[in-house]
């Protein structure tokens, strides 16, 4: 009877003792097997164009992987296959929990690229909520500060030109609109901002030619005459300064301008320059 309780005992403990130690290791095994495999699959599907699949296998992966290197790996991954359908808020959610979670890794100037480009890519044109715009550009200044010597800076300082013509195209939407219904002052500061703000975009000659007509139009002639000055000291071959020297009398003789002066860089080109060196 004795011997039968002891060995009743003994392999109760046996048994608790198995599954306090040997499931633990088996289990610490299969997980990362486990993650290794789904981190595989997200490859596969990143690969076939599957990318939301991908996006979602990842994302699992790096829970799973969370204290191994491939976790970094990817949540990035995870990201990119967002950006690539598409998905911005998912994907700059996605960067920003990267960039808290793993700030030392090697990647993070590249995570900060995307969500500017993600913030980017969300404008198609001039008429569209520039919010997301304005979001970028602060992006874009935040990155050449901070990552000027990197392989996606020269990238980012032609996107913030490219930014520069999309917020001037807008004000000068919008300016138009305020001259069809005759609302002079709100089209004069549009088209102001476009000087003061916007000088070294397209849209330049055109916001100064709409100022001189409606300086014109309203009786500020003065003001007319220096804004086609200024059109025509840096743009006298141009269209627009063709046309708007038409609006004043024939008998104003404008300044030419000298070739041998040297013209002033503008307010965004000296911002830029500062921002850069």
């Amino acid at each position: 009877m004795y011997q039968k309780i002891i060995y009743f005992f003994l392999i109760l403990f046996l048994f608790f003792s198995c599954s306090k130690k040997e499931p633990v290791v088996v289990q610490e095994f299969s997980d990362k097997e486990k993650a290794m495999e789904i981190y595989q699959e997200a490859i596969n599907n990143l690969d076939d164009g599957f990318y939301f699949q991908a996006a979602k296998q990842f994302s699992e992966a790096e829970i799973i992987l969370d204290k191994i290197e491939f976790s970094a790996r990817a949540s990035l991954m995870s990201s990119y296959c967002y950006y690539l359908i598409n998905f911005y808020d998912e994907a700059i959610e996605n960067l920003e929990k990267f960039i808290k979670k793993y700030p030392v890794d090697k990647n993070i100037p590249y995570a900060h690229y995307l969500i500017t480009i993600s913030y980017y890519e969300r404008i198609l044109d001039e008429e569209r909520d520039i919010t997301p715009l304005l979001k970028s550009k602060e992006k874009i200044y935040f990155f050449l500060e901070n990552y000027p010597n990197t392989e996606y800076a020269l990238d980012l300082k032609f996107k913030l030109d490219l930014i520069n013509n999309q917020l001037a195209a807008k004000e000068l939407f919008i300016a138009k609109y305020y001259i069809e219904t005759q609302k002079w002052i709100a089209a004069i500061n549009r088209l102001k901002t476009i000087v003061e703000i916007y000088s070294e975009t397209i849209f330049i000659e055109e916001a100064l030619h709409r100022l001189t007509e409606i300086y014109y139009k309203i009786g500020l002639v003065e003001e007319a005459e220096a804004t086609v000055a200024l059109l025509g000291y840096n743009y006298n071959s141009g269209e627009w300064y063709e046309r708007s020297y038409k609006i004043l009398n024939k008998n104003y003789q404008i300044k030419k301008k000298n070739k041998n002066e040297k013209q002033d860089d503008g307010l965004i080109k000296r911002t830029i320059k500062r921002i850069l060196e």
